[in-house]
């Protein structure tokens, strides 16, 4: 059998295990929603709202007419747009595409193993390996970015260590990774650590290492290029909002907190890989010495993967924010794209490993297979967790569809299209509800934040802020968890309860209660609705 078939066997067998692990998701989810399709988290919708409006003409709105630098994914936001002119519901071409683009990013795991050193074997295993993380398969039907940035960030890597091990006059990793920062605002430092691992270059000699200067024209070129992508966006963001960044940053992050990293954050950080990957977690830090052993040879190919696997996460621990989770996102899901560099160092370490011990281990007279007890003992917490992280999966979509849809679903015959909304979610109720809302979490409205702010400067409860946001939008109806503004209805009578949901067993929303209240300026009464209760309570 010929290299490439065999090649192509290993990777095809990957491939169709992760299409495997990704349609039992969905299987489960048609069967729990009766047929029906949703999402894990309120964000999926929100994506949709932009992409529909891209599609229909409005640009980069939420509400019609009005621009806002609230998509921390433009790219996929455009991506989606084009679902929308096929036939059929949105939901389910978002979790194709969604599939599609993680099989195409575990191609690229299997690719940069090969680049790395990798055996076919073992690239193919680190392939599958990924494959079966839960939160890659979670990603893959989840309606988020993460699969894209994934892909995007991969290839460009490998574009780096094939470039970096040739010293080539060239890049094209770079313009890729700028890509990748309209898939996800990180890949900015990603690009910023390949555009230094090019740049400096270390040369092996009698005298030991030494470091030089690379080719900075290929990186001037490439910071250029990535540039004509990434600028025209950063422009556009300034233009609606006032900041190159996306609103969503402002409203997750305080800011700079100090230079020295959150050990706390760090920590939480990594129990997120230690569920799926406890031991390539570890192993991969052997990866990295591997790749630093190899500077100023010819299997040199920089220190990239490791850069990026050790600097995202410390990045972020320089930032303030309330909650520890918003850094992370949601599930910590802004640290998903780590997962095939951690399994692929992890088996680069393990390959090292595996050649100094041999493929097998006497004990006793008995000689065991080595190679199949490490394969045994790494797949098992990741198989457990896949299992389990599909009960996780439904339980969030459930909690969706409990909470945020059926609050959409309950007004929807009720409330005069005419109406504005003030929410906390502002995902699937301004999907699934033509109404104009008004976010009060800040991604949307940013004034949100900078009113909070103030507010607490000036010595004022931080409350203070959002009755200023109130007033100035005066929506009729407030939807939202009560719990985050506690007291909000002694501050002003004006507000009174009206409908409430209770979601059990919620993992995925901000609070298990959703209230709808009526305002101080409550234009558009409720429709009473024939044969429906007018109160209940879930």
């Amino acid at each position: 059998m010929s290299l490439i078939s065999r090649e192509r066997r290993h990777v095809l067998a990957a491939l169709a295990v992760a299409a495997v692990a990704c349609l039992g998701y969905v299987g489960g989810e048609l069967f729990f929603l009766d047929g029906a399709l949703g999402f894990p988290l309120d964000d999926s919708w929100i994506h949709l709202q932009f992409a529909r409006n891209l599609a229909s003409g409005d640009g980069l709105t939420y509400n019609p007419g009005e621009f806002v630098a609230g998509s921390t994914a433009p790219l996929w936001t455009a991506l989606l747009s084009v679902l929308f002119l096929l036939p059929g519901p949105a939901v389910a071409w978002v979790k194709l595409l969604g599939i599609s683009t993680t099989l195409a990013a575990l191609y690229a795991v299997f690719v940069l193993g090969r680049e790395l050193g990798l055996s076919v074997g073992l690239a193919a295993f680190a392939c599958l390996l990924t494959a079966l993380t839960s939160w890659i398969v979670w990603s893959a039907v989840s309606g988020m970015e993460i699969p894209l940035f994934i892909l995007l960030s991969l290839w460009g890597i490998i574009l780096h260590v094939r470039e970096r091990g040739a010293l080539s006059s060239s890049s094209w990793a770079l313009p890729v990774l700028a890509l990748s920062i309209l898939a996800r605002p990180e890949g900015a430092l990603l690009f910023v650590l390949a555009a230094v691992d090019r740049l400096l270059v270390w040369r092996r000699s009698s005298e030991g290492l030494a470091l030089e200067l690379g080719s900075w024209r290929a990186v001037a070129n490439g910071c250029l290029a990535g540039a004509v992508l990434v600028v025209p966006v950063a422009i556009l963001n300034w233009s609606f909002s006032g900041s190159l960044l996306p609103t969503t940053f402002a409203a997750k992050s305080g800011g700079m907190k100090g230079l020295l990293p959150n050990l706390r954050y760090i920590y939480e950080v990594m129990s997120i890989f230690v569920r799926s990957q406890p031991y390539m977690l570890f192993l991969s830090l052997g990866g990295v010495l591997v790749l630093a052993e190899r500077l100023g040879t010819r299997r040199d190919r920089g220190l990239l993967p490791g850069l990026w696997m050790v600097a995202l996460p410390l990045a972020y621990s320089t930032l303030g924010s309330p909650w520890t989770a918003l850094l992370a996102g949601n599930f910590g899901r802004y640290y998903y794209p780590l997962f095939p560099l951690i399994v692929v160092l992890g088996t680069l370490a393990l390959s090292r490993a595996a050649e100094a011990i041999g493929p097998r281990l006497a004990v006793g007279r008995a000689s065991l297979p080595l190679r199949g007890i490490i394969v045994l003992l790494v797949l098992w917490p990741t198989v457990s967790a896949a299992v389990l992280g599909a009960g996780s999966y439904l339980q969030s979509v459930g909690n969706i569809e409990d909470g945020d849809v059926r609050m959409a679903e309950w007004l929807e015959p009720r409330l005069d299209p005419n109406a504005v909304l003030a929410v906390n979610d502002v995902g699937a109720l301004k999907y699934l509800l033509p109404n104009r809302v008004v976010d009060l979490a800040g991604i949307i409205h940013p004034r949100v934040a900078r009113y909070v702010a103030e507010a607490r400067e000036s010595g004022q409860d931080w409350r203070q802020g959002v009755l200023r946001i109130l007033d100035e939008t005066k929506p009729d109806y407030l939807v939202i968890f009560p719990g985050w503004y506690p007291g909000l209805e002694q501050l002003n009578s004006g507000f009174a309860p009206l409908y409430e949901l209770e979601i059990q067993a919620n993992i995925a929303l901000g609070e298990s209660r959703i209230v709808l209240y009526k305002t101080p300026w409550t234009r558009f009464p409720l429709r009473e609705v024939p044969g429906a209760p007018g109160q209940e309570s879930r």
